[in-house]
């Protein structure tokens, strides 16, 4: 059974700074493309950025440098390390993960950034 268990979020001021993290099960990690979405209230889901398992990493153009990806294939773990938030990235962030074709999601963290 695969499993996405996000942590890390939470409420930071702007300009400040979270890591989220995100474990998983239930599939071969090191093989596995990963990566970070996030849904804002009224908007859709959206990518964040993305780690495939040769470590190539994609990110979406609102990133600009301000988020690194990054995995560690022992502990099975993806991690996002979020700096100089912005109130526009409060959202609830999910962890993703595909394998096998089939596309899985975690239950999600709220990250909250006031102004």
């Amino acid at each position: 059974q695969v499993q996405l268990v996000e942590s890390g979020g939470g409420l930071v001021q702007a300009g400040g700074s979270l890591r989220l993290s995100c474990t998983a099960s239930g599939f071969m990690f090191s093989l596995t493309p990963m990566g970070w979405y996030r849904q804002a209230p009224g908007k859709e889901r959206e990518l964040v950025s993305r780690i495939g398992f040769d470590g190539n990493t994609k990110h979406a153009d609102f990133v600009r440098g301000r988020f690194t990806i990054s995995r560690d294939n022992a502990k099975k773990a993806v991690y996002l390390q979020m700096n100089n938030l912005k109130p526009d990235d409060t959202a609830v962030y999910y962890c993703w993960a595909f394998s096998r074709s089939v596309e899985y999601w975690g239950q999600g963290t709220q990250v909250t950034v006031s102004s």
